[in-house]
């Protein structure tokens, strides 16, 4: 007898919420990682430094900003496929 699971689906707009959460994430991490290995001032100065070097007004805008652009890239795909 196989046993069969119920798969609850997202609801659209917690879905969405999840991906451009998720792709804000990737965009701070990247930057995160930035100051560790290419600029060196993280290393010199330290996290709390670099962290507080990219949590920034302009980095947020851009981060949301690229993130809904990313969204509906992966929606148009996910429809279109």
């Amino acid at each position: 007898m196989q046993e069969q699971r119920k798969t609850k689906k997202l609801n659209p707009f917690w879905r969405a919420v999840l991906e451009v959460g998720f792709i804000v994430f990737l965009f701070y991490s990247n930057l995160l990682m930035g100051e560790f290995t290419h600029s060196g001032l993280g290393q010199s100065k330290g996290l709390m430094w670099a962290v507080q070097d990219i949590f920034t007004m302009t980095n947020f805008i851009i981060a949301i900003v690229l993130a809904l652009i990313g969204y509906l890239v992966f929606e148009f795909l996910r429809n279109r496929l």
